[in-house]
């Protein structure tokens, strides 16, 4: 029988801690430990305006404060609404609403900044979260929201059967009108996507106008869509503050025909044919277009594009920065977000650009201005009238389908691809001799001598925030270089605080340009199901049969108009739901109210589905994905202050929402009702026999990974259900249902039908496939059996304690079934640790056994991760004759050979960094509770005996290797190429994969994943911390400092959060 846990830590805790009455008060004692008055209650008594997206300024009312005397009011108010009232002066700005308790963090760490420059420097974008958080200044308003690819999307699709990629294509995207949202060049759009800023491009050799990215269809490329283009996100901050990305554009005419001609040409068992294969960028015969943005104020955006010839002889290039409205006013509806048409003019030397929501804002160039006095100590300046071939000229047209390309007509001559009749075919009269329009561009032509750099200063600006003019260049002048200035340094001061200082200068730029990802794919997603499948008013309708057996007919509720993150905003621009939880795990550490309010995104009734099931992506909502939700939301709660400082709030909604999504879990996807799931593909596309997201028509699939996900989906739920019952004992009861639940799948899963999913041959858990009364296994060695190890939690004892309740049930269940108690391990007094349970899916033998394999380089283990499938079935293919039907799984380290889900994604031997992700967090879990006592070899043959927390480091260092420069510079993601190992203006890119290959490393699928391989970021400064562990002194035990989130506090924990 086992101790009791109260027994166990009594003369450690000395008494039971108590729990006020109030249950309002415990969820928010969080924020503020006086805080007893509910948000009903509070905001009666103090207004707060929404209108936080509007043209006008909101204001907040208190109708007993007076006027400019808010600390006499504070006095007599109770002392959350007077602490809001105090930071409401402090700002002059509103609060809304849904932050009066879930950001009162915020005002706690609010302080007086140092006078000092380098202090204001360092706690600037800081600052700014801080600001945008408390709805004080819309620092985010604007952003990199604008989509690589609109086109090729199921949003933009309306065709009878479905077919995306053809029904609006590439070639089409430069005539048409968008329905749902825009693309464009190394642009930015404010958050709803009203207006939008890129640039366009052209070398007078190519066909068509470069305003946007380039790639193959899904059908066209012999491994699915992929964009065939040099482009990298290079710096951002949370707030956007300050941005800068490049795109190298060709001197020679872009071979678009000879990439869908070799790619068609290709089969799956070859690589792709990318555009380096072409040679086109041999003897530096191309332009590097940096574009760089830097924020004056929140809508005062300062932009810059240097064009750079690094050729060897003097070349022109046609170069037009274009801002646009999205299309919101041609398709007939009047709901909200349906906007009527802008107006764009020219005024003197600038665009006006009034718009009824965004208001009005200015549109400047510096190469059109007016006559003003010389600056005499910029005479030797040179600028971008310097390279002009002619005069810089404001173009208009209207972004309007051009009807013609289908035989239709057009209202008006001036439509979306008119700025590419005007600059290619020189059609005088394409564009609008008015200067008025919805589309407007600065056109230039410049002559760039060969190693010279030419910029092209812009400015946009709100026009009630006009800047200060100079006297000789007027918004140009040296408070705009000087804005460039400050904000760049206050990135690099922000990333200094973020980035360990023990990191090497590569490390530290892998990790730079890993957040710059994942901030630039940030993207603005619309959607309205319902609309979608009726069709629009003022548009051809879609087939009748659309509304009834439509895509995502079944989600008719959702009604998206949000950033949201992206996997990859050229190959994957939509939302994926478990990718999205691994991008919140690296948003915490950057910006953490950005991760919370992303969770939180994903259950919100218009997301959320009625039964709820979450949405997987939009080719098929209804499709199931590992269920990561839970998880994310803890560590993201873990990442929001130290212990006792937490956004309790954020952890009590998400929760709410989680229990409808286990239901629904529950419900579906335990067929038998025995504790053993299913759940089709679960995010794994081709890793085992047969696609499993089809229903089966000979039985149905046992799985071992979907049952796995549950009992992991458990833990999280339990951890969260124990932190919230410590304030608040509504949740003590159904923290000990999870509890339960976690038991009753441990013991399916390892003991159904006599061994469960287990195979003992192979020391590895598989799917069993059950046709009639007949099982079989697939004892196929893949991530599928790792999973069980993923489900791992400690469970403190100090979170315990106070919860008699709970204890005194988990006591009765492990004392009256010891047939389940078998799969907990004992709780234990350890020297290096708290007592604690520990719940593991696997029984430590197993979990040993799993090792084995795991940490064998014939197997999983490669040089740079773990490979999804074990190399050992490069010799030993599995082969399964079901129903006549001859079906075959082998080891397959890079692209993938089949066309199950399109192709263009491989279980079947690569290394994916989510998935190597989780099983480094899991092994510093089982170093947390069994500490130096349980040891194993790294590599299995021939490594040397370490503990579980060396291996987790030594596989992190593996991981994170793909993207560091070997002696010669090679970086293995990029295959060795010669470009990005020696070339000064390739070297220090880096792509971010969607995975990469087995046995090499090289990056394979989409190339700007980050996405979740931005979880790059998140290992190096776990590398980073146990450097600076190393370098001290002191040698006690530092593993709860671990960034892969340990289960109990430390001092060092909290100084961290």
């Amino acid at each position: 029988m086992m101790s009791s846990p109260t027994s166990i830590l009594k003369n450690k805790i000395g008494r039971r801690a108590s729990f006020k009455d109030d249950p309002v008060s415990s969820v928010a004692s969080s924020s503020s430990s006086t805080s007893s008055v509910s948000e009903e209650k509070f905001d009666k008594k103090f207004e707060v305006s929404e209108n936080f997206e509007g043209t006008e300024k909101p204001k907040t009312i208190d109708p007993n404060a007076k006027s400019g005397d808010h600390n006499a009011n504070a006095r007599k108010e109770h002392p959350l609404k007077a602490s809001l009232n105090r930071m409401k002066a402090k700002f002059k700005g509103p609060l809304r609403q849904s932050h009066t308790l879930s950001t009162m963090h915020l005002f706690q760490k609010k302080k007086a900044m140092e006078n000092d420059e380098a202090t204001i420097t360092k706690e600037a974008e800081q600052t700014r979260l801080e600001e945008e958080s408390l709805r004080v200044h819309n620092w985010k308003r604007w952003g990199p929201y604008l989509s690589d690819r609109q086109w090729g999307t199921v949003r933009e699709d309306y065709s009878e059967d479905g077919n995306c990629w053809n029904y609006f294509s590439h070639d089409q995207s430069r005539s048409r009108a968008y329905r749902w949202g825009e693309d464009g060049l190394l642009g930015i759009s404010d958050r709803q996507c009203r207006m939008c800023f890129g640039i366009a491009l052209w070398n007078e050799k190519d066909p068509i106008l470069k305003e946007r990215l380039f790639g193959l269809t899904g059908p066209e490329g012999n491994h699915g869509e992929d964009v065939k283009e040099q482009y990298f996100y290079l710096e951002s901050t949370p707030t956007h503050s300050y941005m800068k990305a490049l795109y190298k554009y060709p001197q020679a005419e872009f071979p678009y025909e000879q990439l869908v001609k070799a790619n068609q040409g290709r089969p799956k068992t070859e690589p792709e044919f990318e555009l380096l294969d072409t040679g086109i960028f041999d003897e530096s015969k191309y332009f590097d277009v940096h574009v760089e943005y830097a924020k004056e104020k929140a809508d005062d955006i300062c932009i810059k594009v240097h064009v750079s010839n690094r050729g060897p002889e003097e070349s022109t290039i046609h170069v037009l920065p274009t801002l646009w409205a999205r299309n919101t006013w041609s398709w007939g509806y009047q709901s909200e977000g349906n906007w009527s048409r802008p107006t764009m003019k020219v005024e003197s030397h600038r665009v006006t650009v009034d718009h009824e929501s965004l208001g009005m804002h200015h549109f400047e160039v510096d190469t059109i201005q007016p006559p003003r006095p010389k600056d005499a100590s910029r005479k030797d300046v040179k600028t971008a009238k310097s390279y002009l071939v002619k005069d810089a000229e404001w173009i208009f047209t209207e972004n309007e389908s051009n009807n013609e390309i289908w035989g239709g007509q057009n209202e008006t001559p001036y439509v979306k691809d008119s700025f590419h009749k005007y600059v290619i075919h020189k059609d005088e009269e394409a564009v609008n001799p008015k200067k008025v329009g919805t589309k407007v561009a600065c056109y230039h032509v410049l002559r760039i001598p060969a190693g010279e750099t030419v910029t092209i200063n812009l400015r946009m600006y709100l026009k009630k925030e006009a800047p200060t003019l100079d006297i000789f260049n007027g918004v140009f002048g040296d408070h705009f270089e000087k804005t460039f200035d400050r904000r760049k340094k206050e990135s690099t001061a922000f990333y200094d605080s973020k980035i360990p200082a023990t990191l090497t200068k590569e490390e530290r730029n892998v990790s730079m340009q890993a957040y710059a990802g994942l901030l630039w794919t940030k993207q603005f997603y619309h959607y309205r199901v319902k609309e979608w499948l009726k069709g629009d008013p003022n548009t051809v309708k879609p087939p009748q049969h659309r509304e009834q057996t439509g895509r995502n007919v079944d989600w008719g509720h959702l009604d998206t108009r949000d950033i949201i993150s992206m996997p990859d905003c050229w190959e994957y621009p939509w939302f994926a739901v478990w990718d999205l939880a691994f991008h919140c795990v690296v948003f915490a550490y950057i910006d953490v109210d950005f991760a919370k309010n992303q969770l939180l995104l994903m259950l919100r009734e218009w997301y959320q589905h009625p039964n709820g099931a979450l949405p997987a992506y939009e080719f098929n909502f209804s499709d199931v994905n590992p269920p990561v939700h839970a998880w994310a939301c803890w560590r993201v709660y873990k990442q929001s202050g130290p212990e006792g400082q937490r956004d309790r709030v954020f952890l009590a909604r998400v929760f709410q929402k989680l229990l409808l999504n286990f239901t629904w879990w529950v419900n579906r996807k335990d067929i038998t009702g025995k504790n053993i799931f299913g759940g089709g593909f679960l995010g794994l596309d081709n890793i085992g026999l047969f696609d499993r997201s089809k229903p089966s028509t000979t039985g149905y699939l046992e799985q071992a990974d979907g049952t796995a996900w549950m009992g992991f989906y458990c833990i999280y739920m339990l951890k969260i259900a124990l932190e919230l019952s410590l304030e608040d004992l509504v949740y003590e009861d159904v923290a000990s249902k999870f509890f339960e639940h976690f038991v009753s799948i441990a013991d399916a899963l390892n003991t159904i039908g006599g061994s469960g999913l287990w195979e003992d041959n192979t020391g590895f858990y598989a799917d069993q496939l059950k046709v009639g009364n007949e099982q079989t296994k697939l004892p196929i060695r893949s991530l599928v059996g790792l999973v069980p190890f993923f489900a791992i939690g400690n469970i403190p004892l100090s979170k315990m304690v106070p919860l008699e309740g709970f204890n005194r049930r988990t006591q009765w269940f492990l004392n009256n079934r010891l047939d389940l108690a078998k799969q907990i391990s004992f709780m234990e007094e350890r020297e290096h640790n708290q007592a604690a349970y520990l719940l593991a899916l696997p029984t430590l033998e197993r979990a040993k056994r799993v090792l084995v394999r795991v940490f064998d380089e014939n197997e999983f283990l490669s040089d740079y991760g773990i490979r999804s499938l074990s190399k050992y079935h490069k010799d030993h293919p599995f082969h399964l004759n079901l129903q006549d039907e001859q079906l075959s799984v082998e080891y397959v380290p890079g692209e993938s050979t089949s066309g199950m889900f399109g192709g263009n994604s491989n279980w079947r031997g690569p290394i994916w960094y989510p998935m190597n992700f989780l099983l480094i967090e899991a092994l510093e879990r089982y170093h947390h509770f069994y500490g130096d006592s349980l040891t194993g070899d790294f590599p299995s043959k021939g490594g040397e005996r370490t503990t579980l927390g060396d291996c987790a480091y030594q596989l992190n260092t593996r991981l994170v290797s793909v993207f560091l420069p070997d002696k010669e510079g090679h970086r293995p993601c990029h295959d060795r190429n010669a470009l990005f190992a020696k070339d000064p203006h390739w070297k220090d890119l880096v792509l971010f994969y969607e995975y990469f290959h087995g046995d090499s490393g090289k990056g394979l699928g989409a190339s700007h994943q980050t996405g979740w391989t931005a979880l790059a970021a998140v290992c190096l400064d776990d590398i980073g911390r146990k450097r600076m562990n190393l370098c001290k002194k002191d040698e006690s035990d530092s593993d709860s400092d671990d960034i892969l989130e340990d289960e109990t506090e430390s001092p060092t924990e909290e100084k961290k959060a």
